[in-house]
Order: C-alpha cells, then sequence, then structure tokens
C-alpha cells in the first residue's frame, strides 16, 4: 500500500525572533510569511486507516532531510507546497488574516436565519459588515445546517441575485457567492460575484465543475461528510484530520485535471458539516497540516454549536466570544481567511493579537 506522507508546522515563533534567525533554514516560514515562522514540523506517514509514523522534528533537521537525495522527494514537495507565498485573492493580498462577513438571506439559518428578510435588509446588512472591516461579503440563500432541506434553484436565485446585484460595484469587499448549485454560481458571477463558496466541492451537480472551470473565479472547496439533512447523524472517520486533508487533496486534482488553476483553490476543513465535536476539535488542533495542500485556509467556525458544546451556551447568537476564540487560534495556526459573522468584534480582536506578536501596529494592506 502507498505510504502517504504529512507535515503539520508547530511551535510558532514570533515574529522578531524570525527576523533574527541567523539560519533562514531554521524555521518553516508558512505561506511564505514573516510572521509566520514556526521552529518544528509533526511529520506523519499513512499506509493504512491510521498513523504509522508520527513524530516532531527541527524545521532544520526536516530541511536537511528533504534535501538529501537519498530521500524520498515527497517531504521536499510539501515543504515547497507549505512554504509558497498564496496567489492573491481577485487582488485581495493573503499576507495577514482576512475577514469574510456572512450574509444569509435565509429563513432558517442556524444563528441569523430570518434577520435579513428582503434585499434591500440583506445589502444594507452586507454594506455595514464591509465598513466594519470585512474584506470579503459571503452572500447565501441556501442553509446548509445539520437537518436543512433543500430549496428549488429559482428560490435561491430570488433570495441571492437582488443582493448581489445591489452590492456590485458599491463595496470596495469582494463578493462571494455561497452555493452548491450551478446555475446560481453562474448568475451570481454575472451579476457582480467575484469568488464562488461551495459547501460541496464542486459535487452536488456535475455541472458545478464546469461552470467553476470556465469562469475564472476563485473557488473554495469546503469538506462535508454527507448531506445537510444527515451529516450529523453518526459522522465517523479512521483519522479525521488526515481523512479531511486526503479529500481535500482529491479534489484538488480533480480540480485541476478540470482546467482550475491551483492558484484559484482555497479549502475549507468544514467545521459542523458531519463531524462530531471531537472531530472538530482535532480539526481545529491541527489546522496548519492543510497548508501543505499549497492552497490558501479558510476556517468557518462562527458561533457554531461546538462553541455551545464547549461553553453551555446554547443561543448561537451569543458565541461570540468563543468565535472570537476561534478566529484567534485560526489566524495562530496561518488560516489566510476567517468566515465570520461578528465582522467588528473579530477586526478588533486581530488588530491586537496582530500588534502584540509584531511588537508594533498592524500594517494596513
Amino acid at each position: 500500500m502507498t505510504l502517504r506522507t504529512y507535515l503539520r508546522p508547530t511551535g510558532l515563533a514570533m515574529p522578531a525572533q524570525a527576523r533574527s534567525t541567523e539560519a533562514p533554514g531554521d524555521v518553516i516560514r508558512v505561506a511564505g510569511r514573516d510572521d509566520l515562522a514556526c521552529w518544528a514540523v509533526e511529520v506523519i506517514a499513512r499506509s493504512g486507516p491510521m498513523r504509522d509514523i508520527s513524530y516532531t522534528m527541527s524545521a532544520a533537521g526536516l530541511r536537511a532531510w528533504a534535501a538529501d537525495g537519498a530521500v524520498e522527494g515527497a517531504f521536499a514537495k510539501l515543504l515547497d507546497r507549505h512554504e509558497a507565498p498564496r496567489a492573491d485573492l481577485v487582488g485581495l493580498p493573503l499576507n495577514r488574516p482576512r475577514i469574510m462577513g456572512i450574509v444569509n438571506v435565509t429563513p432558517d439559518s442556524f444563528s441569523d436565519g430570518g434577520l435579513l428578510g428582503s434585499a434591500d435588509a440583506a445589502i444594507a446588512h452586507a454594506q455595514r459588515l464591509a465598513a466594519e472591516g470585512a474584506d470579503i461579503l459571503d452572500i447565501g440563500g441556501e442553509s446548509t445546517r445539520p437537518g436543512s432541506q433543500a430549496i428549488t434553484i429559482d428560490e435561491e436565485l430570488r433570495r441571492v441575485i437582488p443582493v448581489i446585484e445591489g452590492l456590485a460595484g458599491k463595496t470596495a469587499a469582494l463578493i462571494s457567492i455561497d452555493t452548491r448549485k450551478a446555475d446560481v454560481m453562474r448568475r451570481a458571477l454575472v451579476a457582480g460575484a467575484h469568488i464562488i463558496n461551495d459547501v460541496a466541492a464542486l459535487t452536488y451537480e456535475p455541472a458545478c465543475m464546469d461552470v467553476a472551470a470556465a469562469s475564472g473565479a476563485p473557488v473554495v472547496l469546503m469538506h462535508a461528510q454527507g448531506d445537510p439533512r444527515t451529516m450529523q447523524a453518526a459522522p465517523r472517520y479512521d483519522d479525521c484530520l488526515l481523512d479531511v486533508y486526503d479529500w481535500l487533496a482529491a479534489r484538488i486534482d480533480a480540480c485541476t485535471a478540470a482546467g482550475i488553476d491551483r492558484a484559484r483553490l482555497i479549502v475549507d476543513p468544514g467545521i459542523g458539516f458531519g463531524k462530531t465535536l471531537d472531530h472538530n476539535l482535532e480539526l481545529l488542533a491541527g489546522l496548519s497540516l492543510f497548508h501543505g495542500l499549497g492552497v490558501p485556509v479558510m476556517l468557518g467556525a462562527s458561533r457554531k454549536s461546538f462553541i455551545g458544546a464547549l461553553t453551555g451556551v446554547k443561543v448561537a447568537s451569543d458565541r461570540v466570544v468563543g468565535s472570537i476564540a476561534a478566529a484567534l487560534y485560526g489566524a495562530a495556526q496561518g488560516v489566510q481567511i476567517l468566515r465570520v459573522h461578528d465582522v467588528a468584534e473579530t477586526r478588533q480582536a486581530l488588530a491586537v493579537w496582530e500588534a502584540m506578536r509584531r511588537g508594533a501596529a498592524p500594517r494596513e494592506t
């Protein structure tokens, strides 16, 4: 059986430490960023469902090992993918954590369903999120919460297209369409959307891959186990972190085979989509592993049920503090995009976190 290999950077250095390192090879610079330098890496390998190898070594040791001609090139390739700078997202540099503000034009989303009952209300909310610091506005018209039912294409279009048309050209923020349906993707891009955010990673309809390939737009590929109606019934994995990584790697391969440039792809491990509390925590603890896919990483943990399970906070809109904790942890793991409900609060927390780490005020770029 083929041995599959993985690297998870760990031991994050403070930016000042990384800058003062005498030998640049002593650290791994995640996504090419000086402020995301790691001293060590967890080396993982498996030939079957379970891990055969798992141990930690220094970044310098890994670099020397990967450069050794006697060693298989898999680790060298993974190291290159971890360290390669990520391409700009429709002109938006990914040199610091970017915020995607959630705009649910739905009556039944888990946290804010029914709050935006008209296109005008959704447009006003989106503009407020942009003013608060959202770099991207994610417009969704179909709830994919656990137990949700699919809606018709016509109904989804009725909800999202007027909002996208009302925002296009009127905000500096990028516009993302949160959908798993090909016709909605196509119509949304024509209306002014810049990004496709698909919870089904272009698997819900065969035409989704064709639309994405022809569009030239960036695509978020999210992992989900099962359909929203049943995904939380009994999710199971052999090794959740590695299984999700392998699934996303396979989706990237399918996209590139269909003509979608790897530089256009973003991955999302899909917190809460076919995962138990332990599965979610395993993914969050190991987020830096996903940089080995060589594409930007998005995290959507805002107000989700795992926060309620950990804290006892039952009302989703009351989980702001837990959501910010998850966002800051994701930023520390190198996540490039944070998908959140509470933009102003997250932006404030990130500004303080970045300033403390750098020992200087954040640079607005």
